[in-house]
C-alpha cells in the first residue's frame, strides 16, 4: 500500500467504547495489517481468496464472534461489528466471507438447529476446519425469496431437494451448505436444511468474470435429486422469517464493515493530498474543492459510526429491530460508496490504480450495496416502520 493507515477519529469515538472493545478491534486491525494487506492487491488482480488466512481467523475468533460456547468467541455485538469493520478496511471480500461462516451459517444452527446439528458443526466452523454456505438467492428470485422455486419432498425418512441458488459466497469452497426450500407436503412452507456438499446431485460453479468482490469466492448452486436424513431438517426453522432472521445478522456486520471501506478510501486522499502538489508548488490539501471533499468524508464517517455503535448497543440490550439494522446498512454502505467516489477524485488518475486501495473498495461496494437487500428494498423497510404502510 502507498500509506500506512492512520486510523480515523474525529470526535474521540474510542472514548465510547469499552477497553474490551477496543482490543477486540486493535486485534482485529493488526491481522489485517500484518496479514491481509500485503496481499490484497494480487489477490485482487489474481480473482483469488486468500483461504490461506482462515486458520488464524479461526484461532483469533473471527468465526460467530458473537455465538456463546461451541469454541465461540462469545463477543458483544459491539465487539464483533468493530471486528467486521477492521475485516472490510482490509477488502469486502474477505468480511463477506467472515459475515457468511458467521452470521448465515453458524448463526442459523446456533438459532433453529438441534442439539446434535450444533455439537457436530458449530466447533468446525468456529475454528475453519469447515467452510459453510448460505443458499437463499436464486437465477430468478433475489429481492423476493419468497417466489423461491427450490422444492424439499418428503420421500420416507429422508428429503429429496431439487433446485439452483445463485450468487452464493463460499459456495464451491464449502464443506456444509444451509439450503432453504419449500416443502411441499407442508403448504410449500420454506424451511431451512443443512445439506453436506458431498451429497450426490449437489454441485457448485464459481461465477467468473467479476469486477467486484473478486477476492472472493461467489458461486452457483444446483441441487439435482439430493437426498439428505430427516435429521438434516433445522427443526427450528419455520417460514420466511427464519432465513431473514439469519439476513438481519449479516446486515448488522455489513453496516459496521462499510464504515472500515470508508476509513480506508478518507484516509488514503488525505494522506495522498497532503502530499500531491500542483499550482504555487502547495498541496491539494489546500484547495478549497479538496477540503470540502474531506470535510464531507469525515462528517459522514463520523455520523455513521454514531449510528452503528447505538445499533449495537440495542442489540446487547435485546431492543434492536430490524428497521434499526435496515437504516445501518442502508445509510453506511451508500456512505461508504460516495467516499470512495470522491476519494478517487481527489486521487486523479491516480485513484483508478492499485497501487491504492480506493477502486478496489468502491467496486467492492457496489456489490455491497446490493446484497443481504439492496439499498431500495431497505428504504421500503424503513418507510413502512415510519408510515405502517408496506409500499412493496
Amino acid at each position: 500500500m502507498a500509506f500506512k493507515f492512520k486510523g480515523v477519529d474525529f470526535i474521540q469515538f474510542d472514548g465510547l467504547l469499552s477497553d474490551d472493545e477496543r482490543l477486540a478491534r486493535d486485534t482485529a486491525r493488526q491481522f489485517i495489517e500484518d496479514n491481509l494487506i500485503p496481499i490484497i492487491e494480487d489477490c485482487n488482480r489474481e480473482g483469488r481468496f486468500p483461504r490461506e488466512l482462515v486458520p488464524e481467523m479461526g484461532r483469533l475468533g473471527f468465526f460467530g464472534a458473537n455465538l456463546h460456547g461451541y469454541g465461540c468467541a462469545g463477543m458483544s455485538n459491539v465487539e464483533y461489528g468493530l471486528v467486521t469493520q477492521e475485516l472490510e478496511r482490509g477488502d469486502s471480500g474477505v468480511r463477506s466471507f467472515v459475515s457468511v461462516q458467521s452470521a448465515l451459517v453458524m448463526y442459523p444452527i446456533y438459532t433453529f438447529g438441534s442439539d446434535e446439528q450444533k455439537d457436530h458443526w458449530l466447533p468446525l466452523l468456529a475454528t475453519g476446519e469447515k467452510l459453510g454456505c448460505f443458499g437463499l438467492t436464486e437465477p430468478g428470485y433475489g429481492s423476493n425469496p419468497g417466489g423461491m422455486t427450490t422444492r424439499a419432498v418428503k420421500s420416507g425418512d429422508d428429503y429429496i431437494l431439487n433446485g439452483e441458488k445463485m450468487w452464493i459466497t463460499s459456495g464451491s469452497i464449502a464443506d456444509i451448505a444451509v439450503i432453504w426450500a419449500k416443502v411441499s407436503d407442508q403448504n410449500d412452507q420454506v424451511r431451512g436444511f443443512l445439506v453436506e456438499t458431498d451429497r450426490p446431485g449437489f454441485s457448485a460453479y464459481d461465477v467468473h468474470g467479476k469486477w467486484s468482490l473478486r477476492a472472493s469466492v461467489t458461486s452457483g448452486l444446483s441441487l439435482q435429486d439430493v437426498r439428505i436424513p430427516g435429521k438434516n431438517l433445522m427443526s427450528g426453522t419455520g417460514g420466511l422469517k427464519s432465513p431473514l432472521m439469519c439476513l438481519n445478522q449479516a446486515r448488522y456486520g455489513i453496516a459496521w464493515g462499510a464504515i472500515g471501506a470508508a476509513m480506508a478510501c478518507y484516509d488514503t486522499a488525505l494522506q495522498y493530498s497532503l502530499l500531491r502538489k500542483q499550482f504555487r508548488d502547495e498541496p491539494i490539501a489546500s484547495h478549497q474543492l479538496v477540503q470540502e471533499k474531506l470535510t464531507w468524508m469525515i462528517s459522514e464517517i463520523t455520523k455513521a459510526q454514531l449510528l452503528v455503535l447505538q445499533v449495537g448497543r440495542l442489540k446487547d440490550a435485546g431492543k434492536v429491530e430490524h428497521q434499526h439494522i435496515s437504516m445501518a446498512k442502508r445509510n453506511n454502505v451508500w456512505m461508504a460508496l460516495e467516499c470512495a467516489r470522491l476519494a478517487r477524485d481527489i486521487l486523479g488518475g491516480n485513484g483508478i490504480t492499485d497501487d491504492y486501495p480506493i477502486m478496489r473498495h468502491m467496486m467492492n461496494l457496489e456489490s455491497v450495496k446490493t446484497y443481504e437487500g439492496t439499498h431500495d428494498i431497505h428504504t421500503l423497510i424503513i418507510g413502512q416502520s415510519v408510515t405502517g404502510i408496506p409500499a412493496y
